[in-house]
């Protein structure tokens, strides 16, 4: 009851500015929206993204200035975490018609990794790159290119796949150097070579992943197990399967928050290829 007392109190408070402030020009309510969503509005408030006081805030901006983007956009984040592509859809389509250039690799972003739709992703990071064509864009702090490549991987297009994997490193290599590349990019390349049956291509990627983590890294310990495997090494794939193992437990592995990745490893494999090296 108490809890329900305070929220219907929220409510009134916001309803209540918006009423005090009263008639607005379009002007205002275009700049007083911004100031909710962009201002220190949400910064400042103590409900936590996607709670039903936040979507309050969230909604009345909408109310003020319907073609506010960045409202639309925040708006839908809730219903995307909460797996509602129904609700979460047209707010983030009518954010990317307002703010294409914001907001479309976004889409591209959340269609890769939320929704695993690779060819509407690569649509969207194709639009992105006519939008902005002198640089290589990085929504939720990811490049186009190296996403482009996780793509592809998704719809088995090796070549492709491999082609902006090696746009990505080599942009980095050539801007800032090859240790401020992902790790995953090389996890993933090396990946490709391995599904091409090019073995010492594949080691050498895995080889830099393990370069640039410190040496502790599940996925690329495991992927070298089976390269080793497969030139009959088996005294070198059952040491780095040990090592992929002792790496998962101590949480040295690829994965994102909300959702799986692309090829993913769980102790499963780990487990199922050392007992197949027990036996070689």
């Amino acid at each position: 009851m108490v809890k329900s007392l305070k929220y219907c109190l929220s409510l009134v408070i916001i309803l209540g500015i918006a009423s005090c402030d009263s008639p607005l020009t379009e002007e205002e309510k275009k700049a007083k929206a911004d100031q909710i969503i962009n201002g220190k509005t949400l910064l400042l408030s103590p409900h936590y993204q996607g709670s039903s006081k936040m979507m309050t805030l969230v909604e009345h901006a909408i109310a003020l200035d319907p073609n506010n983007a960045d409202a639309r956009r925040e708006l839908s984040i809730p219903y995307l975490k909460r797996g509602m592509p129904v609700q979460w859809k047209p707010l983030f389509d009518k954010a990317v018609a307002l703010d294409p250039v914001n907001w479309q690799g976004w889409r591209g972003y959340l269609y890769l990794y939320f929704y695993r739709n690779y060819k509407k992703a690569i649509e969207d990071f194709d639009a992105t790159d006519q939008l902005t064509p002198d640089f290589d864009d990085y929504p939720q702090g990811q490049s186009v290119n190296y996403m482009r490549g996780v793509a592809y991987m998704g719809l088995k297009d090796w070549d492709k796949a491999k082609l902006y994997f090696d746009t990505y490193i080599n942009e980095q290599i050539a801007t800032s150097g090859e240790d401020y590349a992902d790790v995953t990019a090389f996890l993933y390349r090396g990946i490709i070579a391995y599904q091409n049956n090019e073995i010492e291509s594949a080691i050498e990627d895995f080889l830099k992943v393990l370069q640039y983590s410190g040496n502790h890294y599940a996925d690329a310990h495991y992927y070298l197990a089976k390269c080793f495997s497969a030139q009959n090494d088996f005294p070198k794939a059952k040491h780095h399967i040990d090592e992929a193992i002792k790496d998962f437990d101590l949480g040295y592995f690829h994965s994102r928050n909300y959702v799986e990745v692309l090829y993913q490893i769980y102790i499963q494999d780990l487990e199922g290829l050392k007992k197949q090296l027990e036996n070689s």
